[in-house]
């Protein structure tokens, strides 16, 4: 393995884009706030460094059940897969893998703790790899628990989890697969993948979404180790943990929402703790070098003509690693102007006029394959026509050619589509797994 660097600390800027102006009576205000870091990545750093700064753990969960031999070509693709994962850890970084049936159970180093990857113990790794076979149900649930448990070990900066399945999660309940993700949020980031078609989309989006991860699908599992390399690749490039987004609002001001709305559309809105005097956190996760973009919404109180005020304040805060209060890394203001020039109250600012309507985007996907589901094709063939009209105009060509698996395309412009009669489990299956990604608006 190559030696790196001691890891620096990222840096992070906030900006703002908004129309401040509103017009007499005005009261919703709404910015894209940037948020970017940089110099913390893997740009030659290295994540874990043994004497305590950036150290990352890492736990992968393999799924073992008796569906993963049908065909054989998934479990040899998850043995893989895993194997090529463990050779992209850094040394220093502390890891373990979970085999996930109805149980969980530690495949190595399974002492209960986690190893410190070098060349012997991704070696020890590899060969315990081997032995992996299948058998058994799925409850998730007890293998998330297990991973929170074996990253809490030791004591780490970051902490990273990387999920597949191949199934549906059958035994337990989703209340139970509810009560194991709202126990593990915020402890650790996890990675989802779903293998071949027989998973479901919502349990392992769900997932992504509760720990603050990305979902995809593998449906061809010899692909599976080249997708693993890239999650581990992501993964250690995390240069700090479990930053979140304060907002600062003045009295009166009601919060609408907060979303994140690139790289993919995520509401935050919910996940808000209080943070002093009308402040509250939105967490966002790991970050290493990259840039993600949030939509944050407000409400103001009617003001006259000419008078302006700050809408809100919106603070990037980070943990104080001697354990002090959270550390302010950037920050960015959303103004309000009243204003009776109409042309200046009622111009729609370009970012927030584009990722609105990616988030719809995102929304009227996940409505027509619900109602082409259940037999609504006039509701299917509407919803699924406005997403391809949507798509078309913010130029996100990925997602519009996922919907020409789906519906054929009569005029992009209009939304005029034609449901197909046959559609390949894979393709609606990316195409719903894939709905939350957004393209960045073009400045």
């Amino acid at each position: 393995m190559a030696n790196f660097s001691k890891p620096t600390a990222p840096r992070f800027s906030v900006d703002v884009y908004q129309n401040e102006f509103l017009p007499e009576g005005g009261r919703d205000v709404s910015a894209i706030v940037t948020v970017t870091s940089t110099g913390g990545g893997t740009g030659g750093h290295r994540l874990s460094d043994p004497a305590g700064a950036g150290a990352a753990g890492v736990v992968i969960m393999v799924d073992c059940s008796g569906s993963m031999d049908y065909p054989a070509t998934k479990m040899r693709g998850a043995r893989e897969a895993t194997a090529a994962a463990v050779d992209t850890l850094r040394d220093g970084t502390s890891f373990a893998v979970v085999a996930g049936t109805h149980v969980a159970k530690e495949v190595y180093p399974g002492n209960g703790g986690l190893a410190v990857a070098d060349a012997r113990t991704r070696a020890e790794a590899k060969e315990a790899l081997r032995r992996l076979s299948a058998g058994g149900g799925t409850a998730i649930g007890t293998w998330l628990r297990l991973a929170d448990r074996l990253l809490s070990s030791s004591e780490l900066t970051i902490r990273h989890g990387i999920l597949l399945t191949d199934g549906r999660n059958e035994h337990e309940t989703p209340e139970e697969l509810r009560a194991s993700l709202d126990a593990c949020a915020g402890r650790f980031t996890c990675d989802a993948r779903g293998v071949g078609t027989d998973w479901e989309v919502k349990e392992v989006t769900g997932i992504a979404s509760a720990l603050l991860g990305t979902a995809d699908i593998v449906a061809d599992p010899s692909a599976l180790a080249a997708d693993f390399t890239a999650m581990m690749e992501q993964a250690m490039g995390k240069g700090v943990a479990d930053v979140a987004l304060r907002l600062w609002t003045p009295v009166g001001v009601e919060i609408a929402f907060v979303k994140q709305v690139a790289p993919t559309v995520e509401d935050l809105t919910g996940r808000r703790t209080e943070a002093g005097p009308r402040a509250g956190d939105y967490p966002t996760g790991s970050w290493g070098d990259e840039s993600r973009d949030y939509h944050v919404s407000v409400r103001v109180p009617r003001a006259a003509i000419g008078q302006e005020m700050l809408a809100a304040r919106v603070s990037l805060i980070a943990p104080d690693p001697a354990g002090g209060d959270p550390r302010p890394l950037s920050q960015g203001l959303v103004r309000a102007v009243w204003t009776d020039d109409l042309a200046m109250s009622t111009s729609i600012n370009p970012q927030v006029a584009h990722y609105t309507g990616q988030a719809e985007l995102a929304d009227v996907i996940q409505q027509g394959l619900d109602a082409r589901k259940s037999g609504d094709h006039d509701g299917a063939t509407a919803k699924l026509g406005r997403a391809v009209q949507l798509a078309a105009a913010s130029g996100n060509a990925d997602t519009a050619k996922l919907l020409s698996k789906v519906v054929d395309v009569v005029d992009a412009a209009t939304g005029t589509v034609r449901l197909k009669a046959k559609v390949a489990d894979a393709d609606e299956m990316t195409l719903e797994t894939r709905s939350t990604k957004t393209v960045r608006v073009k400045r």
